[in-house]
């Protein structure tokens, strides 16, 4: 059965409840990571949560698209981090998704984090193939786990990571939980 076919398997219910051109930029001597995900799914709040006040915000020439970029330092390493613009697949049909993958694919990330609604896991899991089939550095961060706990669902982590053999975690960005145990796995997958 393939990854897709598996999603249900993911979710225990505790009870019956429900082409643009694009310059390559470079923060020289810093690892990257690019944000990436569907509009709505707390991109932003986790950028703010990653890089503080460190921001500055620019369109991309021939474009009324902007894309946030940011610095921080995990463990050892420092970093330039990217909020791309929101995006539901690799095969663009907006100009933000135009740029999206142009900055995926045009620029070198050391960690590329699809940050998805963990209550939305099964919608927005082809995007995780997608990124994870085009050979990027991916991790998986299911966001606003907290709102699918209080729907009554129970997301496998290590299985869905097992499976997708890339790391994923959990966060609820707006709190800070889980942003700790983020940085410690980006710190290990950069390694």
């Amino acid at each position: 059965m393939n990854i897709i076919g598996k999603i249900s398997d993911y979710f225990k219910s505790k009870h019956s409840c429900c082409d643009c051109g694009i310059e390559k930029i470079t923060v020289k001597g810093l690892k990257k990571i690019a944000i990436v995900g569907s509009p709505n799914v707390g991109k932003s709040v986790l950028f703010n949560c990653l890089t503080g006040n460190y921001v500055t915000v620019s369109n991309y020439p021939g474009t009324t698209v902007e894309v946030s970029r940011g610095k921080t330092k995990i463990g050892e390493f420092e970093f330039e981090v990217v909020d791309t613009p929101g995006m539901y697949s690799l095969l663009p049909i907006t100009e933000e998704e135009r740029v999206s993958r142009n900055l995926l694919l045009n620029e070198k990330h050391d960690c590329v984090m699809h940050v998805v609604d963990a209550k939305n896991l099964e919608r927005m899991l082809p995007l995780t193939l997608q990124l994870i089939e085009a050979g990027l550095p991916v991790m998986l961060v299911l966001n606003i786990i907290d709102e699918a706990e209080k729907a009554c669902m129970k997301i496998e982590l290590a299985s869905l990571e097992k499976d997708l053999k890339i790391p994923v975690v959990g966060t609820v960005a707006t709190t800070g939980r889980g942003i700790d145990i983020l940085k410690g796995r980006i710190e290990e997958y950069v390694r």
